[in-house]
């Protein structure tokens, strides 16, 4: 698959918010407290072409032991299911039936923000914007709103980098319980 070169090159690079600068980089702790953290992933754009990134990041996502919901309006009116799940037209509809902890944006950055705006609406604790997906002022917005924010990286380069493997099924027990 060609976007997998493409993701490789972003392994050693290291991105977080500076107070100081005001520019983006992703922070590890962070990343570490997402993956480890969440348990379900609304997945804006979403395919069922399986040549496309989308599509093989939410397939490992669930085999990793997250529960990835698909978002794509097209798909969701041919009440189609990917990977076992059912498609959903946008994020307001997943979260009137599920608790939504992440955000992962695989859409052109022109277009990041509605869902950045729409993952604070409706009370995501994260959002991560994959591989060339940059908008630094709706990064700036979740972070304003609480939410925990990674920008132009991918979850299975950053997962393995850092150790993890999936959801912390023990810390997120032991946070549901404090």
């Amino acid at each position: 698959m060609r976007w997998r070169r493409s993701l490789a090159l972003v392994v050693g690079k290291s991105t977080r918010f500076s107070n100081m600068s005001g520019s983006f980089y992703n922070d590890d702790e962070v990343i570490r407290r997402i993956m480890t953290k969440t348990k379900t992933i609304a997945l804006v754009g979403a395919s069922k072409n399986t040549e496309r990134a989308s599509n093989h990041v939410m397939s490992t996502l669930q085999e990793m032991g997250y529960k990835v919901i698909p978002i794509n309006p097209g798909l969701a009116k041919q009440k189609t299911t990917l990977h076992g799940e059912k498609v959903y037209p946008d994020l307001e509809t997943v979260a009137s039936e599920f608790h939504v902890d992440m955000v992962d944006i695989f859409i052109n950055s022109q277009n990041a923000g509605q869902f950045v705006d729409e993952a604070i609406k409706i009370g995501a604790k994260s959002v991560w914007l994959q591989v060339g997906v940059i908008d630094e002022e709706a990064g700036k917005r979740a972070v304003a709103a609480g939410l925990d924010c990674v920008m132009n990286a991918c979850p299975l380069i950053e997962g393995p980098r850092l150790g993890i493997s999936g959801p912390d099924e023990k810390l997120i027990q032991r946070e549901l319980r404090e």
